[in-house]
This record gives C-alpha cells, sequence and structure tokens, in this order.
C-alpha cells in the first residue's frame, strides 16, 4: 500500500523511536510505502524537506509554533496547520495515490486534510485516537464547556464521521466515544499504544551490573540504597503536579522509597520551587533527557509510575507505561476513576492502582513495593502482557485486517 501518515509529533529521521515511528517502520518492515508528514516549527532551524530512506519518506512540513509558546500563538498556529499540511502534500506528494490516511489526535484540526486527500486519492481512512479533544481539556478547566461545544465539537464530529477506522487505546476508550458519540460500533476498535521490542537487551547488562547501575544512579544523584520509584514524561495540568507534591511530602514515612521525576510542561516550575523551597530528602527531578540516557533511567528504577489528575472524566492511557513494561518494571498507577490503565495493571498482575485525589492509598501501594518478591513478579508479569498486547506488530495486524486485498 501507500500509506500517508499525519503526525504533531516531530520526527527528525527515519532512526527516531516511539509509538508512532516504531508503527510506520513495521509497515515499511512489511513491504508497504510510507510517507510521515511531521511539523518543523517557525522557532526550529532549518527548511522544510523531504528525508527518504528505501519505502520511508518523511516531508518536515513548516508550520507555526505549536509547543512550548503562549496560548494565543498556539492557537494561531493550529488553525493554519491544515493549510500548511496541505500545501506541503500538494508541493512534495502530490503524485502519490495514496491507499491508507493515518493520522493521530492531537489535533481534531487536520479534518480537512484528510477529508481532502480522502476525496482526492480514495483512501481508506484510519484515526489513531490518543485524545479525545476538547472534553478532555475541559476537565482540568482549560477552556469551559461553552466554549469547547462552539470551537471544537463540530470539528471533532467531523473528524469520527470521516474516518472509515477509530482504533481506541483501550476497552474504557471505547465504551466513552460510542457513548457520547453517534458512531457505528463497527467502525471502533481497540488498537492500543504499541512499541518495538527487540532492543531491549541492550540494557540488561545494566541491571545485571551493580558497577553500571551505581554509576548511572550517581550520575543524577539518586542514592544507590533506595527503592526508586520513576516518573518520565509530561510535567503539566493532566499530571496534577500539586497532587504529586503532597504525595512525595507524605512519603516520607516510607524511608526504602526514593522519587525520581523527570520530563517538562508547563506545570514544572511546581516541582521546582517545591524542590527549591522545601529540599525533600526522597526526590530527584530531572529536567527532560535525550531518550537514551532517559531509558538507562528505567532500567536502574525498580518501579514506574503513572500519574493523572482525578478530574478527567475521558479514560486516558499514556504511552510511557510501555517503556516500564519493556524494562519489566511493575507500575503504580494513580488516575482518575475513568481510566482504565490502572484496573488493567491490577487484573494483569503488573501494578497496583488508586485514585489521584487519595494521597493515603498512594503510600499504602508505595509500602506494598517495598517487597522485591512483589516487584519482580509484577515486573514479569508486565513483560509478558506487553509482548502478548503492546507490539507494533500486534497494531499493525488490527489496522491490516480491513485490508485483506494487500
Amino acid at each position: 500500500m501507500q500509506v500517508l501518515f499525519l503526525t504533531l509529533m516531530k520526527i527528525y529521521s527515519p532512526e527516531d523511536e516511539g509509538i508512532y515511528m516504531d508503527l510506520m517502520k513495521c509497515f515499511v518492515e512489511n513491504g508497504h510505502n510510507v510517507c510521515i508528514v511531521t511539523p518543523l516549527e517557525k522557532k526550529d532551524n532549518g527548511e522544510e524537506e523531504i528525508i527518504s530512506s528505501g519505502n520511508l519518506k518523511i516531508l518536515r512540513c513548516r508550520t507555526g509554533n505549536l509547543f512550548g509558546v503562549g496560548m494565543l500563538e498556539k492557537g494561531i498556529s493550529q488553525a493554519l496547520l491544515a493549510g500548511s499540511y496541505m500545501k506541503a502534500i500538494d508541493k512534495y506528494l502530490t503524485d502519490i495515490k495514496f491507499d491508507l490516511l493515518l493520522y493521530s489526535t492531537p489535533p481534531i484540526s487536520l479534518a480537512g486534510v484528510v477529508e481532502k486527500i480522502k476525496k482526492k486519492t480514495g483512501a481508506k481512512t484510519y484515526l489513531l485516537l490518543k485524545d479525545i479533544f476538547p472534553q478532555n481539556a475541559v476537565d482540568i478547566g482549560r477552556i469551559s464547556p461553552f466554549m469547547a461545544k462552539i470551537l471544537f465539537r463540530a470539528k471533532e464530529k467531523k473528524l469520527y464521521e470521516i474516518s472509515d477506522y477509530i482504533g481506541c487505546m483501550s476497552p474504557a476508550n471505547v465504551e466513552f466515544l460510542l457513548k457520547n458519540n453517534e458512531i457505528s460500533p463497527s467502525k471502533v476498535e481497540v488498537c492500543p499504544n504499541s512499541i518495538k521490542v527487540d532492543n531491549r537487551i541492550q540494557n540488561e547488562d545494566i541491571k545485571n551490573n551493580d558497577k553500571k547501575k551505581n554509576k548511572i544512579l550517581s550520575k543524577y544523584n539518586i542514592p544507590t540504597d533506595k527503592i526508586i520509584f520513576l516518573y518520565g514524561g509530561n510535567l503539566g495540568l493532566p499530571q496534577n503536579i500539586p497532587f504529586i507534591i503532597e504525595c512525595i511530602k507524605k512519603a516520607v514515612e516510607v524511608r526504602e522509597a526514593y522519587f525520581v521525576i523527570c520530563g517538562d510542561g508547563n506545570e514544572y516550575v511546581k516541582l521546582e520551587s517545591f524542590v527549591k523551597e522545601m529540599k525533600p530528602v526522597n526526590l530527584t527531578l530531572i529536567k527532560s533527557l535525550p531518550k537514551s540516557e532517559y531509558d538507562s533511567i528505567v532500567s536502574v528504577s525498580d518501579v514506574g509510575m503513572i500519574f493523572l489528575d482525578h478530574r478527567f472524566t475521558i479514560p486516558n492511557f499514556p504511552s510511557r507505561l510501555l517503556s516500564y513494561l519493556k524494562e519489566k518494571k511493575p507500575v503504580l498507577v494513580c488516575t482518575d476513576k475513568n481510566t482504565d490503565i490502572g484496573k488493567i495493571a491490577e487484573e494483569n498482575s503488573f501494578g497496583l492502582n488508586s485514585v489521584s485525589n487519595n494521597v493515603e492509598n498512594f503510600i499504602r501501594n508505595v509500602e506494598k513495593f517495598t517487597d522485591r518478591e512483589l516487584r519482580t513478579m509484577l515486573g514479569e508479569n508486565g513483560y509478558k502482557f506487553l509482548l502478548e498486547n503492546y507490539t507494533v506488530e500486534n497494531s499493525y495486524s488490527i489496522i491490516m485486517k480491513h485490508f485483506s486485498n494487500f
């Protein structure tokens, strides 16, 4: 097939990894031709370009600034995004008749691009639903229900309407989507976040070598004699940073536990201020790291953590879970009651679950994780569950079952 993938994820080269790039490479490995359209922000250096490697093309499309800027500038850039993508596709990919159009949320603003290409080429369309906007923004107070309805709801409905198939991250995602929209159940399915799982061996020698492990921990001023609880990823409103701070304060009662938070986002300054003012003895805060360095910290940690604001009514499913499972780390899930990631973790014995407005429950789970045998058992279970459910080969098969003629 000729496959076009539209994303807001920044992709720089064919060597990049992640939930989208791993899946696109899987398509390429199975004989398909893949074109990826990815943003090249105004603030980034470089010119609009196509990078080619075998059957893979990456079109870095010049856009406005979409990340790390004020809401007004971001809003304008989002509004102009569809036009920028369509112009670049017409310029660089106009001669390709696409068979399959893949695209992810965010954003919902690419509905117009999807519709135009679908009409032009007759391509089948598959939405990888990674967030449910605008409701997620309403839940945490980013926008009002009125503004969500007036500005965004029609675009959201249009995106669902023009999608031949919609792949959701979990069963709760499917249930929410069908309950709140007039969508045929036949075109909605679970197509979870997934990764390639053939490169984990590189960290085995680290985990089994105390000298290398201690070197990594010491590099980031992390103690070598504690049970390391790691959170890595976005540090914004969805993670409810004030709650995380309260958990860390209370967790000093569990003397064996030590917390490492690695990431960035618009709420990072709250954690930074907490560290400067309170000087917690059980926390190391690290600004975002290159993937290889972050992966090395995952490999020497003991428990992976997931946080989501308790106010969410939509079921999120953070992809950072995959890096924990890949390194056989059990997970401590602390989310809203609607998200099923914690339920799935407990039902399949690879983690412990709590609601993110209950500090005491979080501390009880931290105490349970001081048991080495429990951590080992849950970690092994998680890796097995990853292999059975969250590999790109699995996601590829789910998508391709709709295209038996290829």
